[in-house]
């Protein structure tokens, strides 16, 4: 398997080991554009692969905060409560950067920036950059995805 990140469309593919797309997804990246820089709120670019799966098992809407379960619900009255929070739902897959001096070590590095693929509220629109630099994606989404990739599938994000 190999996920495909396009952030000028908004669109993630998965392609299995012979190059076929077998799944496309409605996403929504760094609202700042694409860069790697620590701080920068951008989504980053090149080639990555999947360091970590959070979540297996929690149900859809789970909040995490530092890659925990919190142990609320996302609802529109928790949003109410906590407004301007970024939400990070149901599952993580955490990126990790292929390209010292580009995406890993130093100021560039995208696990240590904490950049992820992640559920978000049904109220987030996709297919328009939102985040601060991570892959928003619908719940229902992330947890098909989830399910079909390990640790270690390559993930190309694309400008």
């Amino acid at each position: 398997m190999r996920l495909v990140i396009d952030i000028a469309t908004q669109w993630m593919q998965l392609f299995d080991n012979a190059g076929v797309m077998v799944r496309r997804y409605r996403i929504s990246t760094a609202r700042n554009g694409a860069g790697e820089q620590n701080g920068s709120f951008r989504t980053p670019r090149g080639r990555h692969v999947i360091r970590a799966r959070i979540g297996a098992g929690q149900p859809e809407n789970t909040v995490f905060v530092r890659r925990r379960p919190t142990g609320e619900q996302w609802s529109p009255a928790l949003a109410e409560s906590h407004p301007g929070r970024d939400w990070i739902l149901t599952r993580i897959l955490w990126l990790s950067g292929c390209e010292p001096g580009f995406n890993r070590l130093g100021q560039v590095d995208t696990m240590r920036r904490y950049v992820y693929l992640h559920g978000s509220p049904d109220t987030v629109e996709m297919g328009v950059p939102g985040s601060i630099g991570c892959v928003r994606m619908r719940n229902r989404d992330i947890v098909e995805l989830f399910d079909l990739v390990d640790a270690g599938t390559p993930v190309d994000v694309r400008e």
